[in-house]
């Protein structure tokens, strides 16, 4: 195997590794965020893209490179040789081997590649989904230990009014009770009133006949004296 050969099927076993430990179930997504928030991935960052679509040419042209090697070597003309010569036979084949190994090794180098990119992405996404997601379940909490707390206020300024409510029609009540005997206090005061001016009237008028009755008294009176005081005067 050559050297470049070699570079490629060591990126590929370290591709391999690089996947399973991404794939591990009890790593969760929030600490390949931590992972993936370090300062060299931050310094690296400038780099990061250039880095991957050059390493996406370069395995693709190496998978045309083995693809080109591996048409070569099943073409016709060479098996014609191989035939005709068994050493060229057995040499067209180890060629034909090398080339569909260079290409198998190159396609699932490419395709590991893109994987990695992809599950990397989504870890990222997962994390900064359940990051929002903890976030909205706090303030979730908090909105219902809001309401909760209003409907409570509600509640009790419910029964603030309720209780308002039973005291002022209590007071209500009180004050019709007292309004309806001041009521009948005062109908019993006015009852004694007109009671007491018909007395008024009835003294006046007994009043009027007795200065009546005086004034006719003392003018028989007087005219007693003056039949006495003629009596005498013919008398003497």
């Amino acid at each position: 195997m050559t050297l470049q050969w070699t570079a490629v099927a060591l990126f590929l076993y370290g591709e391999i590794a690089v996947n399973l430990i991404l794939c591990i179930p009890f790593i969760s997504a929030q600490r390949w965020r931590l992972v993936f928030s370090w300062r060299i991935w931050n310094w690296l960052s400038p780099y990061q893209n250039k880095g991957f679509f050059t390493m996406i040419m370069v395995l693709i042209v190496l998978f045309l490179d083995a693809l080109r090697e591996v048409q070569k070597y099943s073409g016709p003309e060479p098996m014609q040789d191989a035939k005709v010569n068994p050493n060229v036979y057995d040499h067209v084949h180890m060629k034909l081997f090398r080339a569909q190994r260079n290409l198998y090794i190159s396609g699932f180098s490419l395709f590991l590649w893109l994987i990695m990119r992809r599950v990397v992405t989504l870890l990222n996404q997962v994390a900064v989904t359940l990051e929002d997601n903890a976030g909205l379940l706090t303030q979730m909490g908090s909105a219902v230990k809001a309401a909760r707390q209003h409907q409570e206020d509600n509640l009790k300024l419910k029964r603030a009014l309720l209780d308002d409510e039973k005291s002022m029609s209590a007071k209500n009540e009180q004050l019709k009770l007292e309004a309806e005997k001041l009521a009948g206090q005062l109908k019993a005061a006015e009852e004694a009133v007109r009671k007491s001016h018909t007395e008024v009237e009835a003294m006046k008028r007994q009043a009027k006949g007795l200065a009546q009755e005086y004034d006719r008294l003392l003018s028989e009176h007087h005219q007693l004296q003056n039949l006495q005081s003629d009596q005498d005067k013919k008398a003497q």
